[in-house]
């Protein structure tokens, strides 16, 4: 889910609203195979196409927003999109959507990981990628060098709701219910803490920040009513001490230099 904040993300355009994309995504996968019996990676696909076709919608009155406007327009989608299932009975309504498959599995996940550092490393090195840190760096001078930045938004939104909408699938396959208060802004602001803490200066920030925010509430089980405060406070720290996150500029210009003369000397 950290990545699907990355992506646009990166192309300065800052996204509140990936709960929203995951809830489509959660609901269109466990309605399919519920309602209609349809095979997992069939509703898994459905639930990032939608996923991806309504960030493709939001991507256009979000063209011209920036910073915070446009941090206060995809959170509204984001509980429009949670009042949306709140009120609609076909499925689950407030009590929820029950008797979902357990369908997904850590091969599964791992899988859809593989693909996606994958596609990230073949994107950083490539014109898209490169149109995507001109918009982020400087949309004005991005534009003038003949960087079509409507083209690239779009596609932007639209490839970071595909990523949250198959998140949103595996994830209602594996807790086997689902209802709307489970993609509210709690959920929405830690996607976006993830991928902040590890850096957004490279893809690689938003897996690393996930990973140890995800593991981290597992180590502090031993100071049991203490963990949350605990939780907090390491985080807190961190953004202080390091505030452009674990992965910030300077350490992956290290990391890369180092790669380039390991790879030198072999």
């Amino acid at each position: 889910m950290a990545l699907s904040f990355y992506l646009p993300a990166s192309a300065g355009q800052l996204s509140a609203g990936q709960g929203g994309f995951m809830a489509l995504g959660a609901y269109t996968a466990a309605y399919l195979t519920v309602q209609h019996g349809a095979p997992f990676p069939l509703a898994l696909a459905a639930g990032g196409l939608v996923g991806g076709l309504v960030g493709l919608a939001v991507g256009f009155p979000a063209l011209r927003l920036r910073g915070l406007y446009l941090v206060l327009v995809t959170f509204g989608f984001g509980e429009m999109v949670r009042v949306l299932f709140l009120n609609a009975p076909a499925f689950g309504g407030p009590g929820g959507f029950a008797g979902i498959p357990p369908e997904t599995t850590i091969w599964h996940v791992l899988g859809l990981l593989i693909v996606l550092v994958y596609f990230f490393t073949r994107l950083s090195g490539s014109r898209m990628g490169r149109a995507f840190a001109a918009l982020r760096d400087d949309e004005a001078a991005a534009e003038a060098m003949g960087v079509n930045s409507t083209y690239v938004k779009l596609a932007a939104f639209a490839a970071g709701g595909v990523i949250a909408g198959l998140g949103g699938a595996l994830y209602a396959h594996y807790t086997l219910f689902i209802d709307p208060e489970a993609f509210g802004v709690g959920r929405s602001l830690f996607v976006m803490l993830y991928a902040v803490f590890g850096g957004l200066a490279s893809f690689w920030g938003a897996v690393v920040g996930a990973t140890i925010l995800s593991i981290l509430p597992e180590l502090l089980r031993w100071v049991k009513d203490w963990r949350e405060i605990f939780y907090g406070l390491l985080v807190l720290i961190m953004m202080l001490v390091r505030p452009q996150g674990l992965l910030d500029p300077t350490l992956l210009a290290r990391l890369s230099l180092r790669g380039e003369r390991a790879a030198a000397r072999g």
